[in-house]
Formats: structure tokens, C-alpha cells, sequence
């Protein structure tokens, strides 16, 4: 019989997790330490990556931090040849930065598209494109990169930033088919309401936090830790025949085409 639990298990896998200062990559970094990887947490914010990096030894595990430019592909390759240097190979690679402004196409100005461009795609391909060169070499690994429901459903002043999730969606997708021969999985996350230091402002307008609760079958906003536990999934062998997806993680967001008006009942 399959030992099932051992599908879960990370002991000795070698992560690395850029954004891992707050929100989602926090929870993705901590989830992959606790399930036995050591990991290596990045950030353009330093002193919150080793934050995190401390608070996985604190609870046993193995952990390191370096600063790094998302959105800069001297940044990222540097930070991929310093992990694998440090850590000997790299199992899991997990990025989760990301921008958004609200904005009106109308209203959008090309310094600003370019800034949303250069971390959300751009950003994310390099860190496929790194990653992926040592995967390829080593013939394994799992990378996960962040996408949203807004590359499926939309809302006015989201379409830049739904652009770039899409974009994020398809580029797995076609990295998914060049690099699985090679035996590397290749997925992506895609969140509906979470609730971390970006979305904190929405919090001091009830009217639109409840509004969006509303919008889920749950009735309610998502905590990082949720979202973490799947990347912990998609990073382990129980999730080995699974690449080329973009997974929900969205309380039925997308399941719905407006928000629910109360409960059936049922039988």
C-alpha cells in the first residue's frame, strides 16, 4: 500500500521561495519548512525575508535569506546561482511578487504599465527561466509561480493586472511542455481574496470587504496560511502528476457569476 503520508513529506528537498517577506510567500516559505524542506527566502525587503528564514529555525527547521530585485534579471540570476550554491541543488522554487494598480486602461500611463509588466511577467520569467536551467540539469524539480482568478474574471481597473496574471497562467503552460521531458513539474497558484499587507487597506472599507466575502461560496476572505498548504502540495510527490496547471485557491470565486444571496436548503 502507498504510503500517503510520505507523499507530503519534504525532508531533504532544497526550496527556494522569492518574496518569502510577507503574505502569501511568507506562508509558502514557513508551509515548505515545516514540511521538512530547508529554504532559502528572498525578498527586495531583507530584514523581513530573514524574519521569516528565523521563524522556520525557530520551529526546527533549516533556513537562509538574501535580498533580491524581482524584477530584475541580474537580481534573480544571481539569487538562483546563490541558492544553489548554498543549498547544492534546488528541489522547489516558488515566486509569488507581484503588483497591481487600479487603474482605468484610460487612465493608465506607460510608466506605469511598464512597472506592472516588469515585476508580474517579466519578473516571472525570469525566475522560470533560471530555475529552470538548473532543474533542467539536475533532471527534477517543481516550480510554482502566482497567478490570480483575475486572469480569468475581471473587474473595472484590474484589466493591466489581469493581463500580466494571464500572461503568468499561459507561461507556465508552455514552460510546463518544454521542461517536463527533463522531469520538471511546472504550476501556478491563483488566489482569489487573501488577506495580506497588499489587500490590508481593503479591510478598512467593510462595505467592499464584505462585498467580496460575499462573492465566495465561503462567505468569507482567505488567510496565507491556505494558500501556502497548496503550495506545499504542488511542491510534493503527491502532486506528481500534476504540471501545466493553474490550481484555484478561491472559496468558489470562480465557481459563481455574482455573489451568493443566501443559503439553500437542502432535503
Amino acid at each position: 500500500m502507498t504510503d500517503y503520508r510520505k507523499l507530503f513529506d519534504l525532508s531533504g528537498r532544497k526550496a527556494l521561495v522569492l518574496g518569502a517577506a510577507s503574505g502569501i510567500g511568507k506562508a509558502a516559505a514557513e508551509a515548505l519548512g515545516a514540511l521538512g524542506a530547508v529554504v532559502h527566502c528572498a525578498d527586495l525587503d531583507l530584514a523581513r525575508a530573514e524574519a521569516t528564514a528565523e521563524a522556520i529555525r525557530a520551529t526546527g527547521g533549516v533556513a537562509d535569506a538574501s535580498r533580491t530585485d524581482a524584477a530584475s534579471g541580474e537580481d534573480v540570476a544571481a539569487l538562483v546561482q546563490r541558492a544553489h550554491a548554498s543549498l547544492g541543488r534546488i528541489d522547489i522554487a516558488v515566486t509569488t511578487p507581484g503588483i497591481n494598480i487600479r487603474k482605468l486602461v484610460l487612465n493608465y500611463s506607460e510608466a506605469e504599465f511598464d512597472r506592472i509588466l516588469d515585476l508580474n511577467v517579466k519578473g516571472t520569467f525570469f525566475f522560470l527561466r533560471e530555475v529552470g536551467r538548473i532543474m533542467v540539469a539536475q533532471k527534477s524539480g517543481s516550480i510554482i509561480a502566482s497567478s490570480s482568478i483575475r486572469a480569468f474574471t475581471i473587474e473595472p481597473g484590474l484589466a493591466v493586472y489581469g493581463a500580466t496574471k494571464a500572461a503568468i497562467s499561459l507561461l507556465v503552460k508552455g514552460f510546463a511542455a518544454e521542461v517536463g521531458g527533463y522531469g520538471v513539474r511546472v504550476n501556478a497558484i491563483a488566489p482569489s481574496i487573501i488577506e495580506t499587507p497588499l489587500s490590508a487597506p481593503i479591510k478598512t472599507r467593510p462595505e467592499i470587504y464584505d462585498t467580496y466575502a460575499r462573492h465566495t461560496v465561503l462567505g468569507r476572505w482567505g488567510q496565507p496560511q491556505e494558500v501556502g498548504s497548496v503550495v506545499g502540495f504542488l511542491a510534493s510527490d503527491a502532486a506528481s502528476y500534476i504540471s501545466g496547471s493553474t490550481l484555484m485557491i478561491d472559496a468558489g470565486w470562480t465557481a459563481i457569476d455574482g455573489p451568493p444571496t443566501g443559503l439553500t436548503q437542502l432535503g
